[in-house]
């Protein structure tokens, strides 16, 4: 657009393949006196700190405070979606339905707080990125253990606790506003349950398992969120699905890690676009429309560092633990799911032994998933509990020892290769050491498994489309070119 730009970036490796996307690039870390030291000497027009996740939205003040123009939505609309309080209020006045929720500066606060809405809550602060020393609570106890650790992350700022809401979907929506119109992106479905971090959860777009009227719902939200909220630039919501009710989870007026991906499937350069309607252009100049249809379906998958780290486990929460992403595009859910499995180093078997496991609460849903198993040729291996639970169910599983029952257990068959994909979902507040055991063997001998229902059946659906087709690969401009072609 002819503006000369200056970036400041505190992690070179992040710009290390677009060293020439600015004209200046600055590796300093991103506290306010950097960056206020870096504005006195380059003079910029105006800044813009909306595509780099939460650190720079929390300067966003200081810097608007200290004489600097921030580009695009403003303090204090950034302010108003991250402030709790200020937050509520506004959903409220939309009419926009949430979980039950409250905010508390004590321990006693957070007690009554979570009282009034009922356990089990989500408990995190506010103004972090990455779900850190966020937690789903289960009773009193554990809330006045972790309360302390929640309010040191973020000094000087209320910790919010929200009903959790178990056995729901998860979607996320992606939108550019310019102050009046609003274009969506994309919408996305998470594939793991509500509970597991976004940036941890596969997601998949365009959504498979909830309704048009839901994702119109959320459309319509965002856009409501947008226009209240003033948004210059870019924007995300991130909403949950229980009982067909739609709820608002939360907004973040910044660029999401999802902006790439939706721009990779879309072929919709949203970061671009945002970046001209900061310095002033409007959507309709641009010729942006809303989310295009594609006849297509793309799966992003969250990549793990577990190998690296001995000791740690691999089940999934609130708190954000992937370090990097993969994708994968097909003509149906199934292959793109296989593919995104195959890209983040967790290839799915064509054969083998299935070995199921899970808690009382996932046992009438995996009978489905294992009865899916099972047709397709795979054996069943089970611990006793899940084993009885399939066997009544007419499901033909064999019983597998638990590690204190003796042996071989299911990790010695892990170990001896006679276990090719594990199905394990651990118990709520009590991870049995059993379950953490098998899940480290299963990573360190290259099993793959996974730890929720929804991605269970998600693996079940790959190994289908890869059993009855052949995998193609088609470069992303020719996906774009299709998807232009269903346009005309």
């Amino acid at each position: 657009l002819g503006y000369r730009t200056v970036m400041v970036n505190s992690n070179p490796e992040t710009v290390s393949t677009d060293f020439d996307i600015s004209d200046v690039l600055y590796f300093e870390p991103l506290t306010l006196e950097h960056v206020l030291e870096i504005v006195h000497v380059e003079q910029p027009i105006g800044v813009v700190v909306q595509l780099g996740g939460q650190t720079p939205l929390r300067l966003a003040k200081p810097l608007a405070a200290a004489g600097v123009p921030i580009m695009g939505t403003s303090p204090d609309s950034i302010d108003a979606a991250e402030d709790r309080r200020q937050f509520e209020a506004l959903v409220r006045k939309l009419g926009i339905r949430q979980p039950p929720n409250g905010t508390a500066d004590s321990v006693d606060g957070a007690l009554a707080a979570a009282d009034r809405i009922g356990y089990p809550v989500l408990v995190r602060p506010s103004y972090v990125l990455g779900g850190r020393a966020m937690r789903i609570v289960y009773d009193a106890e554990e809330l006045r253990g972790f309360f302390d650790e929640a309010a040191r992350v973020a000094p000087g700022h209320p910790v919010l606790i929200d009903s959790f809401l178990e056995d729901a979907f998860e979607a996320d929506v992606d939108a550019i506003c310019d102050g009046e119109n609003v274009v969506i992106g994309g919408v996305m479905q998470h594939i793991e349950d509500a509970g597991i971090h976004s940036g941890d959860s596969a997601c998949v777009l365009p959504p498979y398992l909830i309704t048009e009227d839901q994702v119109e719902q959320m459309r319509e939200h965002t856009r409501a969120f947008a226009k209240a909220l003033g948004v210059v630039g870019l924007i995300n919501a991130q909403f949950a699905i229980k009982n067909g009710v739609v709820y608002c989870l939360e907004v973040n007026p910044r660029a999401s890690r999802t902006i790439p991906f939706v721009s990779k499937t879309t072929g919709v350069p949203l970061a671009s676009l945002a970046a001209a309607v900061m310095v002033g252009k409007k959507l309709t100049e641009l010729g942006l429309t809303d989310d295009p249809l594609q006849p297509y379906v793309a799966v992003k998958e969250a990549v793990f560092p577990f190998a690296k780290f001995p000791g740690v486990d691999t089940r999934l929460g609130p708190e954000m633990r992937s370090t990097g992403e993969v994708m994968g595009i097909a003509d149906s859910f199934g292959m793109a799911f296989a593919k995104a499995q195959a890209s983040a180093d967790g290839e799915l078997p064509l054969s083998g032994s299935v070995f199921v496991t899970v808690n009382d609460h996932d046992k009438p849903t995996v009978v489905p998933i294992a009865r899916r198993f099972h047709e397709l040729g795979f054996r069943i291996l089970a611990t006793s509990g899940t084993q009885r639970y399939l066997r009544a169910r007419g499901i033909p599983a064999e019983r597998v020892l638990k590690v204190y029952e003796g042996r071989p257990n299911g990790i010695d068959l892990m170990l001896s290769g006679q276990v090719h994909l594990l199905v394990n979902t651990p118990l709520g507040k009590l991870t049995q050491q059993d379950d953490y055991a098998m899940r480290r063997a299963a990573l360190q001998h290259g099993v793959p498994y996974t730890t929720t229902m929804s991605a269970a059946s998600a693996a079940c659906d790959a190994i289908i489309a890869m059993k009855s087709r052949r995998l193609e690969v088609c470069s992303l401009q020719e996906w774009h070119a299709l998807a232009r072609e269903s346009q005309v």
